[in-house]
């Protein structure tokens, strides 16, 4: 038996990466998928293809995160559509990696924009529109639990989480809704990729128990089981899904 099926999910930034292999999982276990995207339109129209040609229900919505307006009108679009959204799923996210030394102000202020102000726009909005006894996933990261140069203003972001994720547990708990966060190791993503020499994804890799880079799928699988009722008594956490990294 599918486990989500009949759930409405909107999952941001959901047009690669992790937020695909999020979208195709809870689309296999039943869910109606709303795709958030920034930019990706052609992307986000793939996955959706793709979620339909196999017989699931999803649309493709733009919205920037980081924008009220946008993330306002990405509810009422989606709810418009669908009638409802039981589960939020916040995977949109930026990491510009520097020294905090290197770090201008608009490298700051723009992962502090998506990062945080994103998902404090998006719980705003879950906080009167999601579905009563619905469930929200945050994204975090396994970097918040080491140290690692270059990463300062990035696991800053996900520290705000974490605190938003921790206290919106407490506010939504009279409707039912429960709050967690995820915290993903090193993973396999263009994200995570992207201008990283070798050697140093190698190391980031043994940092590991099993000595790799986690899957998108691998992420996938635990937000899959958070969505679901099974983990309703599961609220306020933090997730490590980082193979033993930390």
């Amino acid at each position: 038996m599918n486990t989500l099926t009949n759930k409405v999910i909107l999952v941001t930034g959901a047009s690669r990466g992790i937020g695909a292999a999020i979208a195709r999982k809870i689309s296999s276990e039943g869910a109606k998928v709303i795709i958030n995207y920034a930019g990706g339109k052609e992307a986000a129209d793939g996955v959706v293809a793709e979620l339909k040609a196999k017989g699931g229900d999803a649309i493709a919505i733009q919205a920037d995160v980081s924008k009220s307006d946008d993330v306002r009108n990405l509810f009422d679009a989606a709810i418009a559509h669908y009638g409802r959204i039981d589960v939020l799923i916040n995977n949109a996210g930026i990491m510009i990696l520097k020294t905090i030394k290197d770090t201008t102000d608009e490298d700051f202020q723009r992962q502090f924009d998506i990062n945080v102000r994103g998902t404090f726009n998006t719980l705003r909005e879950a906080s009167t529109k999601l579905a009563d006894k619905g469930t929200i996933i945050n994204f975090s990261t396994t970097v918040n639990r080491v140290m690692v140069p270059t990463y300062a203003t990035y696991v800053a972001t996900k520290s705000a989480v974490e605190q938003l994720t921790r206290v919106f547990s407490k506010e939504m708990g009279a409707r039912g809704i429960n709050v967690n966060s995820v915290s993903p190791g090193p993973t396999n993503t263009d994200l995570f990729i992207k201008g990283k020499p070798q050697e140093v994804i190698d190391r980031l890799a043994a940092m590991a128990s099993f000595g790799r880079l986690g899957e998108p799928e691998e992420i996938a699988e635990v937000v899959s089981f958070l969505a679901s009722d099974a983990a309703k008594w599961v609220t306020g956490q933090n997730i490590g899904v980082n193979g033993g990294m930390a």
